[in-house]
């Protein structure tokens, strides 16, 4: 370990805010090779994230966010373990990025346990309808209706749903990488998304 200069170190300090003896190991596991590091820190936050995602979290802050020159606007609550962590600037970016999602991808719901049990009847009968149509057996029919439900709900659901600035994520494993560099359990509550001339269901 004595071997990895500090230099090497505190750039993976810089890139990831790991501790320092977080990163003197991880390069020392891969004799220097600063990439490798990133991903085993990376594995090693991503499991201490699902340890954490039992533990209230009953601070936060509630965000807006206006959009298209005030044609869209929204209000999101993003809970945290403590007010130290939610006045940070790494957990504001955050909900900034969750409110610029909110705005451009529409979602309804936060999570797929979210969504009624009756629309989920409903999104599965007329996907049924329509494979039905396909002359496929049954057991196809259903697999083929599970699959549309799956791309509803990555539609839907804003955890679900590709993260705008990289598809290649979704936006639940954008909370899970913020929870591993926090170190605290960060939950999306709720959000309301308002555009202009739109009709509600209720009026």
């Amino acid at each position: 370990m004595s071997d990895i200069s500090p230099e090497l170190v505190r750039e993976l300090r810089d890139r990831t805010g790991a501790g320092i003896m977080d990163c003197k190991r991880a390069l020392a596991e891969v004799q220097g090779d600063i990439e490798a590091a990133l991903v085993n820190l990376r594995k090693k936050g991503l499991a201490a994230a699902a340890k954490k995602a039992g533990r209230v979290a009953s601070d936060g802050s509630v965000s807006s966010y206006i959009h298209a020159g005030g044609k869209i606007g929204v209000l999101l609550e993003v809970n945290c373990e403590t007010d130290f962590v939610a006045r940070t600037e790494d957990f504001q970016t955050l909900t900034k990025e969750l409110c610029m999602q909110i705005a451009a991808a529409h979602p309804e719901y936060v999570r797929r346990e979210d969504v009624p049990a009756a629309v989920i009847e409903s999104e599965r009968n007329i996907y049924r309808a329509q494979a039905a149509t396909s002359g496929k057996p049954p057991a196809v029919v259903e697999k083929i209706v599970d699959g549309k439900m799956e791309k509803f709900y990555a539609d839907s659901c804003l955890l679900e749903q590709p993260f705008i600035k990289d598809p290649d994520k979704t936006v639940g494993q954008l909370v899970t990488d913020a929870v591993a560099r926090l170190g605290e359990n960060v939950v999306v509550r709720r959000f309301a998304r308002f555009q202009l001339g739109e009709q509600s269901e209720e009026s």
